[in-house]
């Protein structure tokens, strides 16, 4: 098996929705951002760029990147979370919203972007994000 790293990152604000804690209260981090890509050595590139490569470096960090800006500078929280007039009143102060269909904890962050790897065409195995310099959430297949 060969496996590469790609990073990213994004800045974004969020809070957790049902925690008891200062989690509760909206803030912000800086998430650090690995995806591991793998295939077996049967399975390196046969022809090309790619020739005995898991993945073209430049073209996964293009991906990584992408899906990564999704997220940057932006309110992640979770549907349901807010009002609708909170919503409104925060659109037309012209916040970036970013609504997710789960409580944007750093585990569900690591599940999608695994997902959005997967739709891109990666051979993605893994997924980790750093919240913080010291707490990370893996997400793995």
């Amino acid at each position: 098996m060969f496996s590469i790293e790609v990073d990213g990152h994004f800045d974004a604000a969020h809070f957790l929705t049902d925690y008891h804690g200062k989690c509760e209260n909206l803030h912000g981090h800086r998430y650090n951002v690995v995806v591991t890509l793998s295939v077996p050595d049967s399975a390196l590139g046969a022809t090309g760029t790619e020739k005995d490569m898991v993945a073209d470096f430049t073209q996964a960090k293009k991906a990584v990147a992408e899906i990564c800006s999704a997220f940057d500078h932006t309110f992640i929280f979770e549907k349901g979370s807010l009002k609708p007039e909170t919503i409104a009143a925060l659109e037309a102060e012209g916040f970036s919203l970013t609504e997710l269909p789960f409580r944007t904890t750093a585990e569900n962050l690591a599940k999608e972007i695994f997902k959005r790897c997967k739709e891109q065409g990666l051979a993605v195995t893994k997924v980790e994000v750093d919240e913080t310099p010291s707490n990370r959430a893996i997400f793995e297949a």
